[in-house]
């Protein structure tokens, strides 16, 4: 079942910097249909990613009449793909000037030691999220055990940095309100890639901004007006998610025939598998249909 969205926004951000104060000018009042939001990163990222599904209505990729073909575009779920193909091109391409170099550096410069105890830190910043998450979706055994991980790594771990909720029995659970919405039965909508974020869909991209939202860390630092510290815990754990996968994707991009659909199937897997916390997804109803097989006809009844 294909989602279909319409967008229909005005929006504009207003700049709530301390002592600050406009020139004093005379100005029409905006219509009720404006929408007002905060600067801040966050608020940034909503204006961009509703620019970008705008943009999608207007890049859909036609559906092609063979059967099998057709067959392999639904189950691709991947209609925006020439809007995708661009944009994975504008992130390989800021990969390539920007933070490949960079990443580079930091492994380089940080012992593999280093690497991954900021690595654990920055997960276990997650930790109250996946609480959070867990508890809406009803899974509160889950919950408390990601909650104890928390208190243990924080304290006991030194904020993170060393693993030690795992060797208590504690293991590392999933949650984000991306699988909550999963959860409660929102269909995914199609494949996304997002500006430096990649591989993504409409569902799991309100998730991402209802998961910074219920972040008490990021919360904390919009409070005391403290955002440099939220955007550089953003660009670390950019930086160290390309280093953990620097040798897969460089593999990947070298002996792919067509690595748009390398990534495409595997970062949709890998999604399918984090939702369901590894079980196997049922397969659809016709999954064992011969596509470009005819329906069968009713037999007719020889009986006058």
């Amino acid at each position: 079942m294909r989602l279909r969205f319409a967008v229909a926004f005005a929006s504009r951000i207003a700049d709530d910097a301390r002592g600050w104060s406009p020139p004093p000018c005379r100005s029409a009042k905006p219509p009720d249909s404006v929408v007002t939001i905060t600067a801040s990163p966050r608020g940034a990222c909503h204006c961009a990613a509703a620019l970008l599904l705008a943009a999608a209505l207007a890049a859909c990729a036609t559906p092609p009449g063979d059967p099998a073909e057709r067959a392999a575009f639904a189950h691709n779920n991947d209609p925006l793909e020439p809007l995708n193909r661009q944009t994975l091109d504008l992130n390989l391409f800021l990969d390539r000037i920007l933070l490949k170099p960079v990443t580079k550096i930091y492994i380089a410069i940080v012992p593999e030691e280093g690497r991954d105890a900021l690595r654990r830190g920055l997960r276990n910043m997650k930790e109250p999220v996946v609480v959070i998450n867990n508890v809406l979706q009803g899974e509160f055994e889950r919950a408390g055990i990601a909650a104890g991980r928390f208190v243990v790594n924080s304290t006991v771990g030194i904020a993170g940095l060393i693993e030690v909720a795992k060797d208590w029995g504690l293991d590392k659970q999933t949650g984000d309100f991306g699988q909550t919405l999963f959860v409660w039965g929102l269909p995914e909508g199609p494949y996304l890639i997002l500006p430096l974020l990649g591989p993504s869909n409409p569902r799991d991209a309100i998730g991402m901004t209802a998961d910074a939202y219920m972040d008490p860390f990021s919360y904390l630092a919009t409070a005391k007006d403290l955002d440099d510290i939220t955007i550089t815990r953003f660009v670390l754990g950019g930086i160290d998610q390309r280093a953990e996968f620097i040798d897969v994707l460089d593999d990947l991009q070298k002996n792919a025939l067509d690595f748009y659909a390398q990534l495409r199937s595997l970062a949709q897997q890998r999604r399918a598998a984090e939702l369901r916390r590894g079980a196997t997804p049922p397969p659809a109803p016709n999954f064992y249909d011969d596509p470009g097989k005819a329906p069968a006809l009713a037999p007719v009844s020889s009986r006058p």
